[in-house]
């Protein structure tokens, strides 16, 4: 909290949880504008250019975390390639499955290029930004409506993922620290938003927790441009 500009706190005597889920208040000295989302880079003060090396193709920072799932690159994602990534990402079968009729439930008609469904569950990555939910940690951005959601990377917010709810380790979230949160960032009656971060949430978990069963920040920032789900792939090949 800023003792010499009131205008420049980040906490509120009056309002506990302003303490209680503090903010970096220094996050622009480690980042340059942590407040500019960024269209194709999921950037943090230890990556300021993003994933280096990778090819992104174009595609804004959630096309990228969708396009692992489209295993033949024609930019339409089906069930059964749902599927095959999440085993390829060490998703056990049974929940492979489940996850995958569901997320296409959900997402299939939102990303549709017409009003007409599509009988085989299609996803279209070039309209993903259309499957944006509520009740997230907002990391993606959005304009705020379903035809307009735009879905850029801000720092800012991924940084405060950690500030405010890594109480046990600054980079890392424990399983308690996640259902905090996920409580946290409900919309009310949202109840599809929670659904939804609920499931990606606790499926990152169980893929990618350490030995101690902690959610890196690496392993989250990776998670969002979706390069940790092409290291986990390879972790799993060669294993």
């Amino acid at each position: 909290m800023s003792s010499s500009d009131p205008s420049l706190a980040t906490e509120a005597p009056q309002a506990a949880v302003t303490s209680e889920r503090k903010l970096s208040p220094d996050l622009q000295e480690q980042l340059a504008k942590p407040y500019l989302a960024r269209a194709m880079a999921a950037v943090d003060p230890s990556h300021p250019e993003g994933s280096k090396g990778r090819d992104t193709k174009g595609m804004s920072v959630l096309q990228q975390h969708a396009a692992f799932f489209d295993r033949n690159g024609d930019g339409v994602i089906y069930p059964w390639e749902t599927f095959q990534s999440l085993r390829a990402i060490g998703l056990g079968s049974p929940s492979a499955f489940g996850t995958s009729i569901l997320l296409h439930l959900v997402l299939t008609y939102p990303t549709q290029p017409g009003w007409m469904p599509s009988p085989l569950l299609s996803i279209h990555i070039k309209n993903i930004h259309r499957g944006k939910h509520g009740s997230d940690s907002e990391t993606y951005d959005t304009e705020g409506s379903f035809s307009y959601s735009v879905c850029r990377f801000e720092p800012a917010k991924f940084d405060a993922i950690f500030s405010k709810f890594g109480k046990t380790r600054p980079n890392a979230l424990s399983e308690d620290e996640i259902n905090a949160m996920l409580k946290h960032n409900r919309n009310m009656y949202d109840f599809l938003g929670w659904a939804a971060a609920n499931l990606e949430w606790k499926l990152l978990h169980k893929v990618a927790k350490d030995k101690e069963g902690f959610l890196q920040r690496e392993i989250v920032r990776g998670a969002f441009d979706g390069s940790l789900f092409e290291r986990l792939q390879e972790s799993k090949k060669s294993t």
